[in-house]
Parts: C-alpha cells; structure tokens; sequence
C-alpha cells in the first residue's frame, strides 16, 4: 500500500478510504498486503483528482463509477454498431 500510496502522491488513509467506499478493493498477498491492479490504481487517482477539485469522496466515487459505466455503454453500442453493418 505505501508503494501505491507514493506513486499516486496520496495517503495511505485515503486508499484504505476508497476501499472503504467500495470504489477499489485490493487483493491481499500471502502476507496480509494489498495488491492493487493497474485499473485501481487509476480509479484511485481519478479520485484524488475529483477530491481536489473539491468533490466529497463519496461523490467522486459516484462519479467515478458513472463515468465507468458510461465508458462500458459506449463500448457496448460500439460493438453493436459494427455487428449491424
């Protein structure tokens, strides 16, 4: 976690507070260690982004989930779009 925290320039406690919110939660070495993928980790640094620009974590985590799903839905109707023609 100190690794991951550092190479984002956050906190510890606020990726433990994302995992918290359910926005990432981490693998766990043999030893008790979290392991973060690459996707968390940039989920987790959208979310510093949006708490800096002032958003409450709750609210960035919303918005970071919507912008995921959104994400998805265009991939989606993408693939539809070439599958039809």
């Amino acid at each position: 976690m100190g690794r991951a925290a550092e190479i984002l320039g956050v906190s510890p406690a606020f990726l433990r507070s994302l995992g918290a919110a359910k926005l990432i939660e981490p693998l766990r070495s043999e030893g008790g260690h979290r392991r973060f993928s690459r996707y968390q980790l940039r989920l987790a640094a959208r979310a510093r982004e949006l708490v800096d620009a002032g958003n409450p974590l709750e609210a960035a985590c919303r918005i970071i989930i919507l912008e995921d799903q959104l994400a998805e839905a265009l991939r989606i109707n993408e693939e539809l779009r070439r599958q039809r023609d």
